[in-house]
């Protein structure tokens, strides 16, 4: 039977929760260690550093590495080892020492199954409980590298006390303390490196000038050309680095002075120039106009002479999709039978209804044949019929029974047999007889009833006994 706990807290990993009950009063330093820790904040944040499959997961190093950790009392404390706590099963929760004896501090593991080799070197302190075991076999099962060491290690997110079995204990900073001053940290250090980055931009004095700057002497920018030459050409001073112009030929005396003559009447003809201008460039754009109007329709045109030939196309073979490959001329295409149609044309073959030359027949032929038959009814009178005769009596004409003195019962027709169209349907007047018939035949068993009945006759049977030795002259005896 496994010993009573005392002291309960649950740790939330990225993974789920991990609910864990202590042994306080079996392990009290371990114990009181781990809660004070929890207390404080130390575990969260920290990850889950090594993972053994189907032995152990472990946790508790701020480091990450596994050779961290830090006990509450400041330096590290005993082991307390129980005869009746060993790790017989899976789900124990023991602490980690660095391999000798009474090393303990801030490290812990969760077994994966029954680990024997553990009894007596290191201290079990809890038990994992419920449903949360499945978080740690989840643990369990990720992706290591060669030193035991998950690829995407988890991590706790923090450790809540739901029960806590040392009232006694005053951490030296609580974990909302802790997480206040992580936090002012963190806002202290993006407050540095904003700084850093401002300071960082340092002004360029060559391109910038300010006004306050007076210290700084300004100093002129030369920018640096490339020349756009044929180095082939430079370097090689047998060729020539340009090409030779072209030289114009000597103007006349004559050309001269026709040249200011023209001068002269220019002023003359300007606005004639322009205005034969004007008119030349208006032409010329009536004219590009009616090209483009010109292309439109042609372009129109053809598009619908397009639209029209496969129009053509279409229909042609929409025309000879019915025909055969070998038949060029087209062919009439037959009356499409729907598939009700061929139904009934199948079934009034079948029932005769459809003569030839003729179509369907018309109601006529029923409402004749109704009419028939219902003044075949009024014909026929109730009269005609013979009276019921009473149950009984010789002579009665049994229609269930065999026939009597040894007759032989006549063949019918059914066609024949029309005296059913004059009987009556006669009830007889009570059921008396039928009643007295079931009251027989039918008995109602209430076993209530029946044991009431055995009673009642006990009780007959004693009083009996009772009376027969009272006069009798003996003493009654049960």
């Amino acid at each position: 039977m496994a010993l009573p706990t005392k002291g309960r807290v649950i740790v939330e990993t990225t993974v789920g929760e991990i609910d864990i009950e202590l042994w306080s009063k079996e392990t009290p330093k371990a114990c009181r260690n781990f809660i004070a820790l929890a207390m404080e904040g130390y575990y969260d944040g920290v990850i889950f550093h090594r993972v053994v499959p189907d032995f152990l997961v472990q946790t508790g190093d701020r480091t990450g590495t596994g050779g961290g950790g830090e006990s509450f009392f400041g330096e590290p404390f005993e082991d307390e080892i129980h005869p009746r706590l060993r790790f017989v099963h899976r789900g124990l929760v023991g602490m980690a020492n660095n391999g000798t004896k009474n090393s303990n501090d801030s490290q812990f593991f969760i077994t994966l199954n029954r680990a024997d080799e553990l009894n007596g070197k290191h201290t079990l302190f809890g038990r994992i409980v419920g449903d949360t075991f499945f978080n740690v076999l989840k643990i369990g099962e990720m992706e290591l590298d060669d030193n035991e060491r998950p690829l995407y290690p988890p991590k706790i997110k923090r450790v809540r006390i739901v029960d806590n079995p040392f009232e006694d204990i005053v951490p030296r900073i609580t974990a909302e303390e802790k997480r206040a001053q992580q936090r002012a940290r963190e806002q202290a250090q993006r407050e540095r490196e904003e700084e850093q980055r401002r300071r960082g931009a340092k002004k360029d004095v060559k391109l910038l000038s300010f006004g306050g700057d007076e210290e700084a002497e300004e100093e002129p920018v030369v920018f640096k050309k490339k020349a756009i030459v044929r180095p082939d050409l430079i370097d090689n001073p047998d060729l020539p680095s340009t090409i030779p112009g072209v030289p114009e030929p000597p103007a006349s005396k004559k050309s001269s002075k026709r040249d200011r003559a023209a001068d002269a009447d220019a002023p003359a003809h300007q606005a004639e120039k322009k205005a034969s201008k004007r008119a030349k460039d208006e032409g010329d754009i009536t004219k590009i106009r009616e090209q483009h109007e010109r292309e439109k329709a042609a372009a129109s045109d053809s598009r619908k002479s397009e639209i029209e030939r496969m129009e053509a196309e279409i229909r042609k073979l929409t025309r000879r999709k019915g025909e055969g490959s070998d038949d060029d001329e087209p062919q009439k295409k037959k009356p499409k039978k729907s598939y009700l149609e061929e139904e009934m044309a199948k079934y009034e073959k079948g029932r005769g209804l459809k003569k030839k030359g003729k179509g369907r027949k018309d109601e006529g032929d029923v409402l004749a044949a109704l009419n028939s038959f219902r003044s075949k009814l009024k014909s026929t009178t109730i009269e005609d019929s013979p009276p019921p005769e009473p149950e009984g009596e010789e002579g009665e004409d049994n229609e269930d029974g065999p026939p009597k003195n040894g007759e032989e019962e006549e063949g019918m027709e059914v066609d024949d047999d029309v005296g059913f169209l004059g009987h009556l349907l006669h009830f007889p007047k009570g059921n008396e007889e039928e009643t007295a018939k079931a009251e027989r035949e039918y008995e109602v068993i209430d076993p209530r009833q029946r044991s009431a009945r055995a009673r009642e006759e006990e009780r007959e049977r004693k009083r009996a006994i009772k009376a027969k030795d009272v006069t009798g002259g003996r003493g009654y005896r049960r």
